[in-house]
């Protein structure tokens, strides 16, 4: 029992400690972000790297969603269901769910994952330190243009992987079970609502905060040399996993009730 009870503590003081290294981080950000001590260039070199090139495996991401959601629907609503409600289940599938959640989860192993290992082998390698003696703040330097361009990329690529989704869902629907591209977009009008897109969107904004700044979070609080820098990436990607599923549960009775 004892030995229970130490674990939670040290569970839980680890939590807050996180918790207010990362509300401290998101206030200096703001501050660096207010002050207009952020480089507009880096900012749109990072947008470069965590938009353009992650676009390649978000439309394969999207477009595989897309052509499994249909794939599947078709094969349960075979015989019994109108084929036309195929078209809603795909769309609102991949609008609500599985775009958002899908390229907020490739961003983390690509972009969070790059983010945390390049800060963690800058601290290692003591140019943090430098940046310091130099007079120059590393938040408003390296992460604050790192969560900037995460907030305007994310929504974005998650507009792109819904569209590549559905239109991926409407060829396979068209394909697998005969479903005409009016009849698909019959079902898919049919339980449509305006604030679907809104709520996507909004996923992709929280996730783009999320994503990079836990990403520079951990990277700053890297220790121990290269080993460091691969063990805490390992864990960076974990917590950025786990808060994006933990996000996406909370979503729903937030904004859809």
């Amino acid at each position: 029992m004892g030995r229970w009870l130490a674990r939670v503590g040290r569970t839980s003081r680890l939590t807050a400690e996180h918790a207010g290294a990362l509300g401290l981080l998101t206030w200096r950000i703001i501050v660096a972000v207010a002050r207009l001590k952020v480089s507009f260039k880096e900012v749109v070199r990072q947008l470069y790297i965590q938009g353009i090139q992650s676009l390649p495996i978000v439309l394969v991401t999207g477009s595989l969603a897309g052509i499994v959601t249909s794939q599947q629907g078709g094969y349960q609503f075979t015989g019994s269901v109108p084929l036309y409600v195929l078209g809603s289940l795909v769309v609102e599938t991949i609008v609500l769910e599985m775009g958002p959640v899908l390229t907020a989860l490739v961003l983390v192993g690509r972009v969070g994952a790059r983010i945390t290992a390049e800060l963690g082998t800058m601290v290692v390698s003591e140019q943090i330190d430098a940046y310091n003696s130099l007079g120059r703040d590393p938040i408003a330097v390296l992460a604050a243009p790192r969560v900037l361009a995460g907030i305007v990329a994310l929504p974005l690529l998650v507009g792109i992987a819904d569209f590549i989704g559905v239109a991926a869902g409407m060829v396979a629907a068209n394909y697998e079970v005969g479903l005409g591209t009016e009849s698909f977009l019959y079902g898919a009008r049919l339980f449509w609502h305006s604030w679907d897109l809104f709520y996507s969107l909004a996923k992709a904004v929280v996730f783009g905060i999320a994503i990079p700044l836990i990403s520079v979070h951990m990277g700053l609080r890297t220790k121990g040399g290269a080993e460091g820098v691969g063990r805490t990436t390992t864990q960076a990607v974990m917590f950025m996993t786990l808060t994006i599923l933990i996000l996406d549960a909370v979503f729903p009775p937030l904004m859809l009730n």
